[in-house]
Order: C-alpha cells, then structure tokens, then sequence
C-alpha cells in the first residue's frame, strides 16, 4: 500500500513518519490535504493524552484541514473529485487524509488554502455555541472567555453578525487584549484581574451580560455567574483555566443562569453532519464575503511542524498557526 508522510504520536513522542495512506469508505472522502491548523486540543494529543476517544500510540495528529478531493468512497456525496474542501476531523497533519462527506465545506473561491484550513473549527463550534445553544439575539450583550484565540476570535465576529449590541472578550495577555477591538470586541477585560465583574456589570448597566461563552472555566466559573444577567446563559466549551474549580450554588440558582456544555467530543457523526448543515444554512454567505475570517499569525512548512508547535505554547500568538504540506 502506498506511503504517505504524517505526524504521529509514537513511543518517543510526535514525529514525521510515513505510513499507509487510508482509503474511503462509506460516506468517507479521500483529501489531498495543501494546508492544516493547529488547535489547543493537538497539543494535548502531541504530549500523549486523549482528547475523546482519540490520542494514543499511533495517532495520526491534527483535527482540520484544506485541500482537494482525490477519491471518493462508494456512498459520499456533496463532493466530486477536484474540489476544493475544508473540513474537521481526525489526522489532518498528513498528505491525505479521511473525511466524512457532512463535516466538510467547499472552500470559497476567494481563499488560499491556508486561509481556509483556519476555519472549519472555529466555524462550527462557535456557531453551535453562540447561536445554537447560545440562542443569541439582535441587541443582547455577550462574553468571550479566552477571545483572543483563533475560536474566540470567530464567537465575537458571530455574535457581532447576529446584531448583538455589546461584545466584550477576555484576554489574560495585554498585547493580545489591545487588539480584540480589532476582531469584533466593544470592551476587552482581563480575566486574571479581580475587577473584571464589576467592568462587565458597568459595561451592562449593571445587569450582567445575556450570554457567556466560556472557554476558560477553572477559576472563572463563579465569576461568570455574576457577570450573567438574572435568566442569562453560560455556554461553556472549553477548560483552559482548569477541570475542576469553586462553584457557587448559591449565586446559580439566585440568578436562574442557563448553565449549558459542549464539546464535539461526545458528539454523533450525525450531530456534526447537523452543525456542519446549521453553519451553511446561517452564516455561509458571510463566510464567502469575508465577514467571517481569521487572521493568520503564522505559517510554517510541513518539516517544520515541531517549530509550529512551539510557537503555540509560547502562547504569544493571535490567530491562527498554520503548516502547509
């Protein structure tokens, strides 16, 4: 069978290796992969956890990706040979990769692949949770816990498509904060800061915002409850402060906080085929505008996969860290 060149997590750690190239099946397709992003989550599956029910020996790294369509299985639709796609799922730092033929969107004709493999992530789990779970509406006010990242960055740009008055994003990092004005922010705050409630609640007449979208958790979790409006909602997607903190019961029930999670971890091929679908149907003709988009912080060579991922948990990046192969 022929050889391909990806990034695996072996025994020593994540290296370049060539190994088989898969072949589709179903309702798979076969993509020539030009370009992939990296996300928090693969420097969790670089270092050997699982993220899901994926990570481990033998690990074919990466979660998205864009490319061209160079095979079909016998069951894919939606797609032909050719096409310029990009998409999520398992295995994108590779030559080719597999891809079901739902969680997948034809890149615009107006983006590079570089640009296009910065957003199926983003796209789908930011559209689920702002607008989705979220529920956001024209005028309300909504929090980007953790703004500054590449998903961050979309849940603003969203929020701010779907007519919400006030846009406040978080960032632990000053130069990262100065500049989330420019990605769609009204009020940037530090989380790190004890006073970032009460620069919320002032920002909000004192009322709270309508909708959290937190992707730090941790030590956040009871002060997010008193930057919500009473019936307001949390959507939480994510743990970068930390899997378990203080919660206050108390303040939860006081303010009758819709309190929800996500995560595609635990999601069904048919659930993503559905969010894949929602962001189409919803926001795709923002997308082919470039209302929708992602700034691009770097690029770096396939060869050079180990010096991306270092760039990343330097953790001095806005935007997306992207290789090409």
């Amino acid at each position: 069978m022929r050889g391909q060149l990806s990034y695996v997590y072996g025994p020593g750690g994540a290296t370049i290796s060539d190994v088989a190239q898969p072949k589709p099946k179903g309702t798979q397709v076969l993509v020539r992969v030009r370009a992939s992003a990296l996300n928090r989550a693969d420097t969790v599956m670089r270092k050997g956890h699982a993220h899901g029910a994926a990570g481990g020996i033998g690990t074919v790294l990466g979660m998205e990706w864009a490319g061209e369509v160079a095979e079909l299985g016998p069951n894919a639709q939606g797609v032909k040979v050719g096409d310029r796609i990009m998409g999520s799922g398992g295995a994108a730092f590779a030559e080719y990769t597999l891809a079901d033929h739902g969680r997948l969107f034809h890149a615009p004709s107006n983006m590079n692949f570089e640009e296009a493999a910065t957003l199926p992530v983003a796209l789908t789990t930011m559209h689920n949770a702002v607008v989705t779970v979220g529920g956001v509406q024209p005028g309300q006010s909504v929090l980007i816990q953790g703004a500054s990242s590449g998903v961050g960055l979309m849940a603003m740009q969203i929020a701010r498509l779907k007519g919400a008055k006030l846009v406040i994003g978080s960032s632990t990092d000053a130069a990262r904060r100065s500049r989330l004005k420019d990605h769609g922010a009204d009020l940037a705050v530090d989380s790190s800061d004890p006073q970032w409630v009460d620069e919320v609640l002032k920002a909000t007449n004192g009322e709270g915002v309508d909708l959290i979208v937190d992707q730090v958790s941790g030590k956040v979790a009871s002060q997010n409850l008193a930057a919500t409006k009473i019936k307001g909602r949390i959507v939480n997607v994510g743990r970068l402060g930390g899997t378990h903190a203080d919660f206050n019961f108390d303040l939860h029930a006081a303010r009758r906080i819709d309190y929800v999670g996500v995560t595609f971890r635990t999601r069904t091929i048919e659930e993503v085929r559905e969010i894949f679908e929602e962001v189409r149907k919803d926001v795709w003709g923002a997308v082919e505008s470039r209302k929708l988009q992602l700034p691009i912080d770097k690029v770096f060579a396939f060869d050079d996969i180990d010096q991306a991922f270092a760039h990343m948990e330097a953790n001095r990046h806005l935007g997306k860290i992207v290789v090409t192969l």
